[in-house]
């Protein structure tokens, strides 16, 4: 089970001092993920958990601090390499970057794969708090790469929980040991993200006495499928969106499929090349070494499916996919600003110019300029606030699927969907405005594609529009997980936030009193926010909607904003144990009150008010 701490020491030793040098393009804040995951997302008591019990604070540093080697020694330089000589395609033949091959390889060896999946095929077995923190470093080594096994990662979670013993038996272990790769295949070119006008179709396959075979040959094609071919592995397993004869329309009438690249024997070998081929991949403006494939099934006498679980129940399995992908996403935006925040900093420690304010002979580190700073403390306190929400969304993850009370894990699973658009909306928004202030912190140099700054603004932009637009998640956030249980979940995380003011004011000193006060205009604008969306959710829907996005924005906020006023008391009472660390979450988490949580009331105010303005503008006259 920790095959991957001890079997990826050497390698990774090995690969480590090959690219010493290059180390410092990233470095994983183990010290604030270990924070976070101790003392906010509780850790502990994850461990406690049925099943979990030998993942405690000694294994979860052992895994990250071996991740942290393999992200920062062998993932990180690729990035810049895979900006530069991006992934290309000829013949219907994708070569990935150079190095990406190998690094997969070393991946896979090291088990990275399996890190959350069950030890039954193969997998890790860790908790999603454990595993989450992994991801983010690969995300911010390189983006690129990190598309491969996170995709990867949705389509094990949708076979393991629809797909067929038989189906499991002959493709799940192989795609956690990171042998195979995965993808999911949803968009078509006249559907976009309407999935209801999917066109694919899936005809069932008939044996010699006229029963069917329990195959299917899929035709059709798919755009802006994430490594829908490449040279990393020998075989990629695509899972594909499609509709069988007579299937009722719309989204009622979408089945999902197993198509492989290459037929599968029963007993695991490969066998011929499948019907399933690369006609292009896109060229894009950022995330260049990931291919981003166009695949057309059939062209050739009919690609060969396997139908996981129920024919029409195909877009129920594909959410299992779309919502661990958008989580995913969610840490991507985090990683990446994260990234661009590391590279920034030393930037402004090196860059010298102009005179300090106060007074110098000569030009200082631009660090000290005020307003350096500010964008500084902008970045890193979105970052952290950002990351404890999402640590604190996994642990809900993993007491939803292993408490023993099963009140317990209802109500878990219930936080963890709430959180869920807040996480990929919020963050990933975030990530495009710390990836730009990373720029504008290097000024005109950050224009300049050689010093790399850009290139994290570029990679960013991707992450508000795949895996549904943030618009998507705000309007899930809305219907799903807001009107349907009256605000429910929502109201309940505001009394967290209550609980929290109340512990802030325990402690009665200024920088608690700061937070407590912008901590509870917060709160008091979402609950405000939440009120008009279930009031109006049904008798003015439009309005209600085109606050939805703001609504996304507010919840980010400020539940970001609960997050940093926790680790503000738990600063202020280990002072002691660690004062440079411990003062820097204290400064950060008053600046996160002071100049972001202040957004809340006018973010409330817009979502009572600019609905109903919105939607006066006639489409004429746009």
């Amino acid at each position: 089970c920790l095959r991957s701490i001890h079997g990826l020491k050497g390698l990774n030793d090995y690969k480590f001092q090959t690219h010493r040098k290059h180390t410092m393009s990233y470095q994983a804040p183990l010290k604030d993920m270990l924070f976070v995951m101790q003392e906010l997302a509780g850790l502990s008591k994850v461990s406690a958990l049925p099943g979990f019990e030998d993942y405690d604070i000694d294994t979860a540093q052992a895994v990250l601090e071996e991740s942290a080697k393999f992200c920062e020694g062998v993932v990180a330089p690729l990035n810049w390499e895979g900006d530069k000589n991006p992934s290309s395609w000829k013949d219907g033949v994708v070569t990935t970057t150079p190095g990406f091959k190998d690094a997969f390889t070393q991946f896979a060896e090291g088990g990275w794969q399996g890190v959350i999946h069950p030890t039954e095929f193969g997998g890790q077995g860790f908790p999603k708090l454990i595993a989450t923190p992994c991801a983010e470093m690969l995300h911010a080594a390189s983006l690129s790469f990190a598309l491969c096994p996170m995709l990867t990662d949705g389509a094990i979670e949708a076979l393991l929980v629809a797909g067929s013993e038989d189906l499991k038996r002959k493709f799940a272990s192989k795609l956690i040991s990171g042998q195979w790769t995965g993808t999911m295949n949803l968009t078509e070119p006249q559907a976009g993200s309407d999935l209801a006008a999917v066109r694919t179709r899936a005809e069932p396959q008939m044996d010699p006495s006229g029963q069917a075979d329990g195959t299917y040959k899929v035709f059709g094609t798919k755009i802006y499928i994430t490594y829908g071919e490449h040279d990393m592995t020998e075989n990629i397993v695509h899972l594909v969106l499609a509709r069988v004869p007579g299937a009722p329309q719309g989204v009622k009438g979408i089945s999902l499929f197993l198509v492989p690249k290459f037929m599968v024997g029963d007993d695991g070998t490969l066998g011929a090349r499948n019907d399933a081929w690369c006609v292009s991949i896109e060229h894009k403006v950022g995330i260049k070494a990931s291919p981003t494939a166009v695949l057309q099934f059939g062209d050739h006498g009919g690609a060969v499916g396997y139908l996981v679980g129920e024919e029409n129940r195909g877009l129920e399995y594909m959410f299992i996919m779309m919502n661990a992908a958008r989580f995913a996403v969610g840490m991507q935006g985090i990683a990446i600003a994260d990234r661009a925040y590391q590279k920034a900093v030393r930037f402004a420690h090196d860059r010298a110019q102009s005179r300090d304010l106060a007074g110098s002979d000569g030009p200082v580190a631009i660090i000290n300029h005020p307003d350096v700073k500010r964008m500084l403390l902008t970045m890193r306190a979105h970052v952290e606030g950002a990351r404890a929400l999402a640590y604190v969304a996994a642990a809900a993850s993993d007491a939803a699927h292993h408490a023993a009370d099963a009140c317990v894990q209802a109500h878990n699973q219930a936080l963890y969907e709430y959180l869920v658009p807040v996480v990929k909306g919020f963050s990933t928004e975030m990530s495009i405005d710390m990836a730009s202030l990373g720029v504008q912190i290097h000024g005109g140099m950050g224009y300049i594609e050689e010093t790399g700054a850009a290139q994290h603004w570029r990679d960013a932009r991707i992450l508000t529009i795949y895996e549904g637009t943030t618009a998507i998640q705000a309007n899930d956030l809305v219907g799903r997980k807001t009107l349907r249980d009256k605000g429910a979940m929502a109201k309940h995380l505001c009394a967290q936030i209550e609980t929290t003011e109340q512990d802030l004011a325990a402690h009665d000193n200024d920088d608690c009193t700061t937070m407590r006060i912008a901590l509870k205009q917060g709160r008091l604008a979402l609950e405000d926010a939440i009120d008009f969306v279930v009031s109006n959710g049904k008798t003015d829907t439009k309005a209600v909607y085109a606050g939805a996005v703001n609504y996304l924005k507010l919840a980010g906020i400020v539940l970001c904003g609960w997050q940093m006023g926790r680790a503000l008391m738990v600063a202020q009472d280990r002072m002691d144990s660690d004062v440079p660390f411990f003062t820097a979450k204290l400064i950060t988490a008053r600046f996160y009150a002071e100049s972001i949580l202040t957004q809340a009331p006018g973010l409330a105010h817009s979502i009572r008010a600019a609905g109903v303005t919105t939607n006066r503008m006639p489409v004429e006259m746009f």
